[in-house]
């Protein structure tokens, strides 16, 4: 499997990479995944050259490919006017629409205050929502005062484990898990395979309107 993380952060050191590669490697603790981080601020010329002409240079390209092919994505962006950067949004303007279809992603951001923490509800859930990723429950917002404060690492641990969690139940259905359809009330048949039960949504339905 393979990790892809994206950070937004600009300075050097950045907090917003810190987040990031700690986040990584408590998720990569879970699982068997490569990690790859791809540093937006590397990639800002060639976002920008990619909205003029369409087309992406050769860093971006390979960027893209590697969101695109990931089995699981941690986004990290620092906070500016209580939303994320505009270099975090281009970047996933630039990227197929449908390259997040059901990927599963971990949602953080980092900033001065405790106050901008609302930006994962607000702004981030929203965005990979539209995008149709499934973003784990748990997102992580790191203020300055947080570094060194208790409950910075649990929170990066809860969040690394529901996405290490929904990686693995991907891989162990691409496995090989063979659906069984079991007869269930009502004429509903369940589906199972690869550790997941899903009543399909047409024989609801029908069972709906049977009654």
């Amino acid at each position: 499997m393979k990790l892809v993380v994206v950070s937004a952060g600009l300075s050097v050191p950045s907090s917003t990479r810190l987040l990031g590669d700690r986040l990584a490697n408590a998720t990569a603790e879970r699982t068997s995944a490569d990690v790859q981080v791809v540093e937006l601020r590397d990639l800002a010329v060639e976002i920008a050259h990619n909205f003029t002409n369409g087309f992406p240079g050769p860093a971006l390209g390979a960027a893209l490919e590697a969101v695109a092919s990931a089995d699981g994505l941690i986004v990290v962006t620092p906070v500016f006017s209580a939303s994320y950067s505009g270099l975090f949004k281009s970047f996933f303007d630039v990227l197929d629409p449908d390259a997040l279809a059901g990927k599963p992603v971990l949602v953080a951001a980092t900033g001065g205050s405790a106050r901008h923490s609302l930006v994962l509800e607000h702004a981030l859930r929203p965005l990979f929502a539209y995008l149709r990723a499934v973003v784990v429950p748990t997102g992580v917002y790191a203020a300055s005062e947080d570094w060194g404060a208790e409950g910075l690492v649990e929170r990066i641990g809860r969040a690394a484990g529901e996405l290490a969690g929904l990686m693995n139940g991907l891989a162990a259905g691409r496995s090989g898990a063979v659906p069984v359809s079991l007869p269930t009330h009502g004429g509903a048949e369940l589906v199972r395979g690869g550790g997941f039960e899903v009543v399909p949504f047409e024989q609801q339905l029908a069972a709906l309107r049977s009654e």
